[in-house]
């Protein structure tokens, strides 16, 4: 079976897991600080805080910010639940706008089109690693005085306007879940430039403390921590620190690679009806965490009739994005008209790529979507 994604694993990650746990430091502690930083200068910013995953430091980003009950925060419904999860644990109404159907992302007209007098942040996700126009969203938020979150969970190594993902807004979350370019297993990060809402994710992340346990540790004279406000046990631990600091290491080549993959993706399936096949927008360059392909007529089959003929023939595949507001979770939900979201979500199919992924098994993916058409 191909499967739809594999992550790149080696020697070293286990290595570097190894080497932590024989330091005793398994919790967070070194490693952690050397990964914010690492993270911090790829992406070009100041800081860094590495959180148990993406959901968590969204929750962390919203609260820092001051959203929190009686807030709206826009969202696209077109995203895995847990950007619009994020909101609900700060206390904030998560609002359904509508997004582009050749990025699949939020636009400055579709969020405008859901602002109301509540409207407090609009989280804007980078889909299945496909930059959004970020110029356009601050030029639409910031006069308004409406925080701009970024929901990078799937765009570490996607740049805007020539530079990576991760600089152009006061917080930035990412993640490094098994399904992502570069993986701890489970985990994510914040980067931001502004100290003061760093010094505020590290606090929360930890219990509201005012020092670290590994602070505590390398200071000679005893060292008392106040617990300074209510806060969370967000915290990643050294040995999947260690895993992150050798796969952002590959992370330059596992770009290059999916990219190349999705050239060949072109190449194989341009001359087949009714596909359409993701493209780097005018404004950056994506990672290609996923391959999303829209199935339409005239191509012979639906998406789901697709999925299940390529699983005879040994290649696993995914849907594309989930549409949130249909899940049970927000069954009454109310929301504007998500057309282009309803539209992508029952349409889009989600191809195997990854770094160990062959030319022939890759020709194997083409040529069987290929022969499906009379």
């Amino acid at each position: 079976m191909i499967p739809v994604m594999r992550p790149w694993l080696g020697q070293e990650e286990g290595e570097a897991a190894a080497e932590a746990i024989r330091s005793g430091w398994v919790a967070q502690g070194p490693r952690v600080s050397a990964f914010e930083e690492a993270v911090a200068n790829y992406v070009g910013a100041d800081r860094g805080v590495a959180c148990s995953s993406c959901t968590t430091a969204l929750h962390l980003a919203l609260l820092v910010l001051g959203v929190g009950s009686g807030a709206e925060v826009v969202v696209p419904s077109l995203s895995f639940i847990a950007t619009a999860n994020a909101c609900r644990h700060a206390g904030a109404t998560p609002v359904f706008a509508d997004v582009d159907h050749a990025t699949q992302n939020l636009t400055a007209e579709s969020i405008e089109a859901v602002l109301t007098p509540a409207t407090r942040a609009v989280i804007v996700v980078h889909q299945v690693g496909m930059p959004a126009n970020l110029d356009a969203v601050h030029e639409l938020c910031d006069s308004r005085g409406i925080h701009v979150v970024e929901d990078a969970a799937c765009a570490l190594g996607s740049t805007y306007r020539g530079s990576p993902i991760g600089q152009h807004s006061d917080l930035v979350a990412f993640s490094f879940h098994a399904r992502k370019v570069i993986t701890t297993g489970e985990g994510g990060m914040i980067t931001t430039s502004r100290q003061d809402l760093a010094d505020r994710l590290v606090r929360l992340r930890q219990h509201g403390m005012s020092v670290s346990a590994y602070d505590r540790h390398i200071t000679v004279a005893p060292l008392h921590e106040e617990y300074l406000e209510t806060g969370f046990n967000y915290r990643m631990t050294d040995v999947q620190a260690a895993m992150g600091l050798v796969q952002l290491g590959r992370l330059a080549e596992l770009v290059e690679k999916r990219r190349r993959q999705a050239t060949a993706y072109q190449e194989l399936l341009r001359s087949v009806p009714g596909l359409t096949m993701p493209q780097d927008p005018p404004w950056g360059t994506t990672n290609f965490q996923s391959y999303s392909v829209v199935v339409d007529r005239p191509y012979p089959l639906s998406r789901d009739e697709l999925m299940t003929r390529l699983s005879g023939r040994g290649i696993s595949t995914r849907r594309g994005v989930m549409a949130a507001h249909r899940e049970p979770a927000f069954s009454g939900h109310p929301h504007a008209p998500l057309p282009v979201t309803e539209h992508l979500a029952d349409h889009t199919i989600l191809l195997p790529i990854f770094h160990g992924m062959t030319d022939s098994e890759q020709d194997r993916v083409g040529s069987a979507i290929g022969g499906f058409v009379a």
